[in-house]
């Protein structure tokens, strides 16, 4: 293909083969305020999961290199290990018109293997005239759409090729909160202790605290709960679960607490 960066070797599938299709939608806006910004220069769409790998585009508004001729480039670019092995993938690229949805350009690409370590990113140098860009700007905001239906070829089930997916993060993002106080809008006094908590994230995990900060007789507005008949270690433990859906090592019976009033 005359626009394609590079060209892509030939292919031999395995006997059996699965495909994920995915559509990116890249919104770009203010277009003028792109231009110029120089050869090689680029913009990125969020990060996508597809066929068990990372994805996104770029898009270079006054092209990649200098053989662009007064053209932007878009690329698709895959993200994965050095040590996995080549992605087979065939994509085709548009940028459609933000209003009427109008296909101002497109091309599809054949076959390609996204290589982690020679070619991870695929795409055309002269995608489309910057001329029509200008026009699209002219005529309206100076947004547009660059869509990607991305089709990844894998020799794995579904089910399997989404396990690549990277491990969540949130539990542990959530006790540093948990241990830092940082966005806390409530304090627990909890005899001599207190405990800094968030109302949305205790809400959220217990119809307890759901109820008593925005059920019918809540006290929305109050910053402060003094809680009775618990233990400080024990309700040290209590958010902890509640925060990172983990308990704590239990603290020795020499300290006083059972087992059954831990789990209670």
């Amino acid at each position: 293909m005359a626009n394609s960066i590079w060209t892509s070797p030939e292919i031999t599938s395995p006997a059996t083969v699965w495909e994920q299709t995915r559509t990116l939608n890249f919104e770009v806006t203010d277009y003028l305020q792109l231009d110029g910004m120089g050869v090689g220069e680029s913009i990125s769409s969020p990060v996508v999961q597809v066929g068990g790998y990372q994805w996104k585009i770029k898009f270079y508004p006054d092209g990649i290199d200098e053989d662009c001729d007064g053209h932007a480039s878009a690329l698709v670019r895959c993200y994965s290990q050095d040590t996995d092995p080549n992605v087979t993938a065939k994509f085709k690229l548009s940028i459609l018109e933000k209003r009427s949805q109008v296909n101002v350009s497109s091309f599809d690409a054949p076959m390609c293997i996204f290589s982690p370590c020679d070619f991870p990113t695929w795409g055309y140098q002269k995608f489309v005239d910057k001329s029509k860009l200008e026009s699209l700007s002219q005529l309206g905001d100076g947004c547009f759409t660059i869509r990607c239906v991305l089709t990844v070829v894998t020799d794995e089930p579904p089910s399997r090729g989404l396990s690549r997916e990277l491990p969540s993060q949130l539990s542990s993002q959530l006790e540093s909160m948990l241990e830092d106080g940082r966005g806390a809008d409530v304090t627990f006094r909890v005899g001599s202790h207190k405990f800094l908590g968030h109302r949305c994230v205790l809400a959220a995990r217990s119809p307890v605290f759901s109820a008593q900060f925005y059920g019918p007789m809540a006290e929305k507005d109050k910053p402060r709960v003094k809680v009775v008949d618990v233990e400080p270690a024990i309700f040290q433990m209590m958010l902890r679960y509640i925060y990172t859906d983990s308990m704590p090592p239990p603290p020795p019976p020499a300290e006083g607490y059972s087992v059954a009033v831990m789990q209670h």
